[in-house]
């Protein structure tokens, strides 16, 4: 692709203010990754999905008065894993970090989580203890790919059920365009199909009857070919990320970044944005660069794109459940 002669890739470590982490219990099924910007960072969100797993998400929302973030939590275990926050609180506040009320500081940390609990064992998800690891290991600051942290327990293309699906993670990819940097981390969880943006070529999804390949119907035709009865799906989705940038915004341009970088998504997955799972995405301001809100949004979706195939790249076969490398 043309795109990939004007910008150069690069590690998403190489962006400020930001240290990554991750962690797994792999006999559950499931895990956290942490992102903590401990100097704050403006931050927005994009809810488009209809069933979110989130915690203080409504704090970035323009009109509130919090202007930074100290963190965000990515995260397996539903509604349950939304536990994990307080371990990264605590982790922050002993470290000084957070908003001063006098007494303390009480770190700003949003989170999102997917749907893992029918991968390995549904009484095992993230907590205080595991999202402690995850921070001390963000102190290493070297982020993995595939089936790390949240992407433990992600799957994808499960319109036919959990027996014909893909094993799926967490992908990462950054980009420089001359002092501009933009980097996305996406845990890739979808009911639909995952496909390669910049080719169109079908990457992950639903299987064959035989589980050797991928179907050679789309999810979507599947759905189609249901519609009489398709009312019984169950919400056991959602994709969620964060787009980080060292470009300098505010919260209400940063609200306007996450916008944009949801094309990522429905350049990637098909479908997207049902009601069957709460695909979310966060965007932080992590520098002090001068930039034009419209490309820095631009290229929000396409590092989110990029990432999303990394993340089937990336991933494994585990929990019985195959990934694209094990196929023919």
């Amino acid at each position: 692709m043309f795109v990939d002669n004007l910008i150069e890739e690069i590690s998403i470590t190489e962006l400020p203010n930001v240290k990554i982490g991750s962690s797994e219990d792999f006999e559950g099924g499931t895990g956290c990754t942490v992102i903590l910007c401990e100097d704050g960072a403006p931050a927005g969100v994009d809810v488009r999905g209809g069933g979110p797993a989130s915690r203080e998400t409504q704090l970035l929302n323009p009109t509130m008065a919090m202007d930074k973030i100290n963190a965000v939590v990515l995260s397996g275990g539903s509604a349950f894993g939304l536990d994990a926050s307080g371990g990264v609180m605590s982790y922050l506040e002993s470290k000084g970090i957070g908003f001063d009320v006098g007494v303390t500081k009480v770190p700003i940390v949003c989170q999102s989580s997917i749907f893992d609990l029918t991968v390995g064992s549904m009484k095992k998800r993230p907590n205080f203890d595991m999202a402690v690891k995850a921070c001390e290991n963000a102190e290493i600051n070297m982020p993995e790919q595939g089936c790390y942290g949240a992407g433990v327990g992600a799957t994808v293309g499960k319109v036919l059920g959990m027996d014909r699906c893909t094993k799926s993670g967490i992908g990462i990819y950054a980009a420089k365009l001359g002092g501009l940097m933009v980097g996305a981390i996406v845990v890739v969880n979808a009911f639909g199909d995952i496909f390669d943006f910049e080719t169109g070529k079908k990457v992950a999804g639903v299987l064959n009857k035989d589980k050797t390949k991928l179907s050679k119907k789309d999810c979507q035709e599947l759905m189609f070919e249901f519609y009489s009865n398709f009312e019984n799906q169950i919400i056991t989705n959602t994709t969620i990320g964060a787009v980080l940038t060292n470009a300098n915004f505010d919260k209400t341009h940063m609200t306007k970044v996450a916008q944009m970088a949801q094309d990522g998504y429905s350049r990637s997955i098909c479908p997207v944005h049902t009601t069957l799972g709460g695909d979310t995405i966060y965007a932080l301001s992590l520098g002090d660069l001068k930039a034009d809100i419209n490309l820095v949004g631009t290229l929000s979706a396409y590092v989110t794109s990029k990432a999303i195939v990394n993340a089937i790249k990336f991933s494994k076969s585990m929990y019985g459940f195959k990934a694209v490398c094990d196929l023919l």
